[in-house]
């Protein structure tokens, strides 16, 4: 029954996801808002939701782990797994922006995250104020100096839509969201007590893998379509919004205490060190590229992850 209720919130919290960003990419249109700043801005959070809201609700609850474990676990699914079956399935050609603004800014946002966390066992308020305020000068300057990143980041339906019908789209997606943290929490907690295992091993293996999943299924879309080349950009900002964005509010919200020093003394070594692995990885054997057989070693180190985790 657990697992029953968390692959039903893992549904909804995917449903409501897609209903708020269609809701709120056509309210931004409606007010003649710059798709540019849309792509940033609007679409951005909007995909980030089913973190966000699965992270604050295990903080309030006093699941603090489940909501640790959730992004850096995510972290790692996104590169390890995600970016992994992507590059196993079709090459990627490498955007200079990566290394010289993408890469860099996740890597400062992960050194922020340790930082805070080895320091005292706590996300304060005023830490995640910097971890939210770190997002909006990223922001910032990406609005002013590269413009032309996030173009592919809109969705392919920017169709205007009607008032009747955003509003329609805000309460289905607002709905999917609440009951899909509802039960994926319950479900997810409740598995934990029944298995034996902590709130940081079910965060960092079952939720982080299924809030990965809009990112996993897009990608895999996208090269079975052969529509156009995937952007690395796309997983490393996830990734960079996972931090500064739901780790940010989240602890705005309600101060996160790290419970489980696991989630400190390995997880978050494996997040560092497997973001840190993208950056040769692009430069060798063949600059700017990625193929099958750093897809390979990727998985590899998801796998030894999970069952190191698990075991």
């Amino acid at each position: 029954m657990d697992f029953l209720y968390i692959i039903l919130g893992l549904i909804l919290l995917i449903v409501g996801g897609n209903w708020l960003l269609k809701a709120a990419v056509g309210l931004s249109l409606k007010l003649n808002i710059p798709k540019v700043v849309i792509g940033m801005t609007v679409v951005s959070f909007a995909t980030s939701a089913p973190e966000l809201i699965v992270s604050v609700k295990s903080a309030l609850d006093g699941f603090p782990d489940l909501a640790l474990g959730n992004v850096i676990g995510s972290n790692i699914a996104n590169i390890g797994l995600v970016l992994g079956i992507t590059v196993l399935l079709s090459k990627i050609e490498v955007e200079k922006s990566f290394y010289k603004t993408d890469w860099p800014v996740m890597m400062v946002a992960s050194g922020l995250l340790y930082y805070f966390l080895a320091q005292d066992g706590k996300i304060e308020f005023y830490e995640g104020g910097i971890l939210f305020s770190s997002l909006v000068i990223f922001l910032v300057y990406l609005l002013r100096f590269q413009k032309n990143t996030v173009v592919d980041e809109m969705p392919e339906d920017e169709d205007q839509l009607s008032t009747g019908k955003i509003v329609l789209f805000v309460t289905i997606g607002g709905v999917g969201l609440w009951a899909g943290s509802e039960l994926l929490i319950n479900g997810a907690v409740s598995l934990a007590t029944n298995f034996g295992v902590s709130e940081r091993v079910i965060g960092v293996t079952v939720v982080s893998v299924g809030t990965s999943i809009p990112e996993l299924a897009a990608s895999v879309i996208a090269v079975l379509k052969k529509e156009k080349a995937i952007s690395l950009g796309n997983l490393i900002g996830s990734n960079i919004f996972n931090i500064l964005a739901v780790l940010g509010i989240t602890s705005m919200i309600t101060p996160i205490e790290l419970k489980d020093v696991a989630l400190l003394n390995y997880d978050i070594f494996w997040m560092l060190g497997i973001s840190l692995l993208v950056l040769p990885m692009v430069f060798f054997p063949k600059k700017l590229r990625l193929d099958w057989r750093h897809g390979i070693v990727l998985l590899t180190l998801y796998a030894v992850f999970i069952i190191t985790t698990l075991s």
